[in-house]
């Protein structure tokens, strides 16, 4: 924790006031400092005498760029640097945990569940680097920061972009004998799998305490890292051949971290679930001590002193009271607070759980919170779909997302697993935790194309498992083919055959819906489905489900024109057909809301229809539109305009609750809301709500600009798509 300043430490560094001392090594001294606004963040800085070597300045700018790589996922993010300053310093944001070296050193060795989620998540923060051509080559425990959203990498000073010698030669650390790899150990090429070898050596540490080489002087470390077996004694079991792998003296032989993440964790729950009650308290402390600290300084040797300061000698801390420490937030910002999630410790005060009133939860601290993750690039779905960017499927813990071609993202970091060029995202669905997927080729040749094939995809790896059916009179070259659904074994698909290569639609084409047994490969029936005008874009459904015996689709007739068609399962007769009046027909993507007796839609009111013959059998009073719902539990849930979200019983239509305060407008109606396992979210104006199941109030917002919004089957993320092409990730409680 920070240490007073001494007599000749600066006052200021750049905007920044200096507050205390947080460390000083061999390269420079890590202050804490804040901000005129309040804003608490570390900032590092160079000894002067190697501030006048060049060479040590071209280091200190490469672990600038090293940081903002890295960002504020996976390590402190930058929020200003001066490389070119008297003194060069990088201000990054104050985050709130202990090293791991601290960590394991006061709580001893963590258990298998933590050092599995530690390394995925460090797997996730070196795949940044290797995917942007950066090595870190200088892992150790001491450089890792454990928060309550995650570890934090940090110390890029002898990071270099792979391949490139010339910064080896510049300044004089290599490493950390304890933890270097053998080729590094050796002066060879330190690349990507030297950075696995050393993940490796951190995560036999936080497992048993020490590393896998053991303790001693620098030779003798060197020597037993380059010819010695690594010593796995007291490593769990299940672990020990996952990290052997990993230390192997073949870097060749070594996985990636990507295969290694997927080896180690699942990528489910949340990374402070995995973490000691002990651990998280130390957290919490650390909020309460940096916002007690107050900038003081070392008398020197004749008690001089620089304005603005104290030379005084440490005093005790008087306990923070727990409103103070939850006002943190409002002073030192998402630098500190946010980012490493001070509230987990907070929130897992069993007094204050015991006197709490369940029905009130403590919303403090927890408004206006940044994404998860967000990714900005480029994400789209088809031709045929509006331009509207879509997530057609969510299976073990990969989304699909469409980013010019599809691209397997995962769900826990946002990170790609995997891209091919194989169709748009009305080929995609998943059902059981399988991926399935429509064959399209988009660089056939023959427009009249080959006949499309149902196929299995492996969602960790976009590869494909195997071709269930093949379908005849179809053509693959067509984008508008659609993927409906999946129940058992039975996939409903929307396919076309005639020449493709035109923009939407051509008049000559012929549509069917068809029901293919997954198992034999057989059709089970065909039904036509209306012919297309010339170059129309519109869909032809848009979301589909099968419930109690029935195919219930959204059907899109034309561009602006919507009927709810329920479908007999076993032969695909229309059973009834009626126009279904919305504003925005891209607000019914995916959303059909259904039981085996009735169907729940929104529109002018909120109205239950039978399934059988669409006979109305409940709705809510005239006056009041709501948007399109979603069932849960026996309850429908919808946003109704200016009540924001409400709840009915699904029988009988009964009121169950209404948001407390809550409000809405045409644009919070637009897309369903999303039910957790304690709080329902929907997006009202810049933010994405989520309103506590029990009390009904607000109890999180977070700041988003997505338009589409879409919880995976765990109910533990949210992942939203915008408009103008960005991709995030929310907690799901």
């Amino acid at each position: 924790m920070p240490t007073a300043l001494t007599h000749d430490d600066p006052v200021h560094l750049g905007p920044f006031r200096l507050v205390g001392r947080l460390g000083s090594g061999g390269m420079g001294t890590v202050y804490v400092a804040r901000t005129a606004g309040g804003r608490t963040v570390a900032v590092k800085t160079m000894h002067a005498g190697l501030a006048a070597d060049q060479a040590a300045r071209t280091r200190f700018r490469l672990e600038i760029d090293a940081a903002r790589v890295i960002g504020g996922q996976f390590g402190a993010k930058v929020v200003d640097a001066d490389p070119l300053a008297e003194t060069p310093w990088l201000a990054t944001e104050y985050v709130l945990g202990p090293p791991l070296d601290e960590a394991v050193e006061s709580g001893g060795p963590m258990p298998e569940t933590t050092v599995r989620a530690l390394g995925a998540a460090l797997c996730g923060a070196l795949g940044q680097l290797h995917r942007s051509d950066v090595v870190h080559r200088d892992l150790k425990p001491s450089n890792i920061l454990v928060t309550a959203y995650g570890p934090k990498v940090i110390d890029f000073g002898i990071a270099r972009a792979i391949g490139d010698d010339r910064l080896t030669r510049v300044g004089s650390a290599v490493g950390t004998p304890a933890f270097m790899s053998p080729e590094q150990a050796t002066g060879q090429e330190h690349g990507p799998a030297g950075d696995v070898f050393a993940l490796a050596g951190v995560l036999v540490f936080a497992a048993r305490g020490s590393g896998p080489f053991g303790n001693g002087q620098a030779a003798d470390l060197l020597y037993r890292v380059r010819y010695g077996e690594p010593d796995l004694t007291g490593v769990p079991a299940a672990l020990v051949p996952v990290l052997a792998r990993c230390l192997d003296k073949d870097p060749a032989r070594r996985p990636t971290t990507y295969d290694l993440s997927a080896q180690l964790h699942t990528g489910t729950g949340e990374f402070a679930d995995h973490l000691s009650e002990a651990l998280l308290g130390d957290i919490g402390r650390r909020a309460t001590d940096v916002w007690q600290t107050v900038p003081q300084r070392l008398a020197a040797p004749l008690t001089h002193t620089l304005p603005g300061t104290t030379a005084v000698a440490p005093v005790a801390s008087a306990p923070v009271s727990r409103r103070r420490f939850l006002a943190v937030g409002g002073v030192l910002g998402v630098g500190v607070v946010a980012a490493a999630g001070a509230w987990w410790w907070t929130g897992r005060s069993s007094a204050e759980k015991k006197a709490a009133d369940p029905k009130a939860p403590d919303t403090r601290n927890r408004r206006n919170l940044d994404p998860l993750w967000k990714d900005e690039g480029y994400f789209e779905s088809s031709v045929v779909d509006g331009g509207k960017s879509m997530i057609p499927a969510i299976v073990d813990g990969v989304a699909v997302a469409m980013r010019g071609y599809a691209r397997g993202f995962g769900v826990s970091d946002g990170l790609k697993r995997w891209d091919d060029h194989i169709g748009s995202g009305w080929q995609w669905t998943s059902a059981d935790g399988k991926l399935y997927h429509l064959s399209y080729n988009v660089y056939q040749d023959d427009r009249a194309g080959a006949p499309v094939t149902v196929e299995t995809i492996a969602p960790r790896t976009g590869k494909k498992v195997k071709t269930l059916a093949r379908l005849a009179d179809t053509n693959d070259h067509l984008e508008g083919n659609q993927f409906l659904c999946v129940a058992g074994d039975i996939a409903y698909v929307a396919v076309g055959k005639g020449k493709g290569g035109t923009l939407g639609y051509a008049a000559t084409q012929k549509w069917t819906l068809r029901a293919v047994n997954c198992a034999t490969g057989k059709t089970l029936w065909s039904r036509p489905l209306p012919k297309r005008a010339e170059l129309d874009q519109s869909m032809h459904i848009l979301a589909a489900k099968v419930a109690g015996g029935h195919l219930v689709t959204y059907q899109q007739m034309k561009e602006d024109e919507v009927h709810i068609v329920v479908r007999d399962l076993k032969t695909g007769a229309i059973l009834w057909n009626v126009p279904y009046r919305v504003d925005d027909v891209a607000t019914l993507w995916a959303a059909i809301a259904a039981d085996d007796t009735h169907l729940y839609i929104g529109g002018t009111r909120l109205r239950a229809v039978r399934l059988k013959d669409g006979k109305a059998q409940w709705q809510t009073p005239e006056g009041r539109p709501f948007g399109p719902p979603t069932l849960d539990g026996g309850v429908v849930y919808a946003v109704g305009e200016g009540v924001g979200l409400a709840a009915y019983r699904a029988s009988g239509g009964g009121r169950l609750w209404v948001e407390k305060d809550g409000s809405a407008d045409e644009q919070s109606r637009a897309w369903r809301p999303l039910i957790g396992k304690q709080c329902a979210y929907y997006r009202n104006g810049a933010q994405l709500r989520g309103v506590d199941l029990k009390s009904h109030e607000v109890a999180w917002t977070y700041k988003t600009d997505g338009d589409r919004f879409y919880a995976n089957p765990e109910r533990t993320r949210i992942l939203s798509l915008s408009n103008n092409a960005k991709l995030a990730a929310y907690p799901m409680k």
